[in-house]
């Protein structure tokens, strides 16, 4: 038990993941805003900056890294100051974009939509073949409820810079559902179609998993009978096909190698979990050492204390 007892006290909820650059970004601007000082801003930006200077055309990287950072921001005005003095920097316009759109999220809606559709119409034309600007107005589109025909004018320009961006599957994913402006029958007919040609690694493959928990939570949410018997949602042909295509390949090591792998691993090592498949989950712990992710942990509580009582039970049932 040392050693597990080990591996507990080191999980942690790292919104980097295993990005050590990014990591160190942030908490150097968190020992930088600390001090209040105006000129931090200036140090800020600069740090910033370089961070985005290493990943040119890595679209995922810098996906998962602005939108980490967007989060971060939200309560401050660094991204709306970096915006305003290079008005033609399209990483400060989109970071300033995506951090309007993280606090919408929080708060259920845009302050200024229009202003946040302007900021990504902006970085599109600054950085044209930069997928990024269209991902964020995708995450618009779902906050303001577009037309399905101008969102997927919108992921079509996602998917002619980055065939395989992991936020832009899941943005559709989200919007397709009975939660936002599609039906369960439109998440099933998104999903087959990917499955048809997506290959087994790229950035987006953990579309098909993330739709399961997500029809799994559903069911949960639901209360009464359906939430005591939503754990038979995994004994469902679709729901165990989707862990069956990936419980043995995701957590050998170099499988996956997109940015937010660990993310992914998280999903999986909750699905296996939710469907009684514990030594399967086990391996995957093992691949995350530690690394937590909010959701879908979060879904049942404290997304830390969730995730080490499933750690201990795969360990147990191993």
């Amino acid at each position: 038990m040392g050693f597990l007892s080990g591996r507990r006290k080191r999980s942690r909820l790292a919104p980097e993941l295993d990005d050590q650059d990014l990591g160190k970004l942030l908490k150097s601007l968190l020992a930088t805003t600390k001090t209040g000082m105006i000129a931090t801003t200036d140090l800020c930006v600069a740090q910033i900056s370089r961070l985005f200077d290493q990943d040119r055309g890595d679209w995922d990287r810098r996906a998962h890294r602005m939108g980490v950072l967007a989060d971060y921001l939200t309560e401050t005005q660094l991204s709306r100051a970096w915006a305003a003095r290079e008005p033609r920097n399209a990483d400060a316009l989109a970071l300033h974009a995506w951090t309007q759109v993280e606090r919408g999220r929080r708060q259920g809606f845009l302050e200024d939509a229009d202003a946040t559709v302007d900021l990504c119409v902006r970085a599109a034309e600054t950085s044209p073949d930069d997928p990024t600007p269209w991902v964020i107005l995708l995450a618009v589109a779902r906050l303001e409820a577009w037309e399905q025909s101008q969102v997927f004018g919108v992921w079509n320009e996602v998917l002619a810079r980055d065939r395989w961006n992991r936020e832009a599957y899941l943005g559709m994913l989200g919007y397709l559902s009975p939660e936002e402006a599609g039906s369960r029958v439109q998440v099933l007919e998104f999903v087959d179609s990917l499955g048809l040609r997506m290959p087994a690694n790229v950035p987006c493959v953990a579309t098909e998993l993330t739709a399961q928990v997500n029809q799994y939570h559903s069911l949960m949410g639901r209360g009464g009978v359906e939430a005591l018997v939503a754990r038979n949602h995994w004994s469902q042909p679709m729901a165990t096909q989707a862990v069956d295509k990936v419980a043995h390949t995701w957590a050998q090591p170099g499988f996956l190698r997109h940015a937010r792998a660990l993310a992914d691993l998280n999903v999986l090592a909750y699905a296996l979990m939710a469907a009684d498949r514990r030594r399967e989950a086990g391996a995957v712990f093992e691949a995350l050492g530690g690394v937590v992710t909010a959701w879908p942990w979060q879904a049942d509580g404290d997304p830390l204390t969730e995730f080490e009582q499933a750690h201990r039970r795969a360990a147990a049932g191993m």
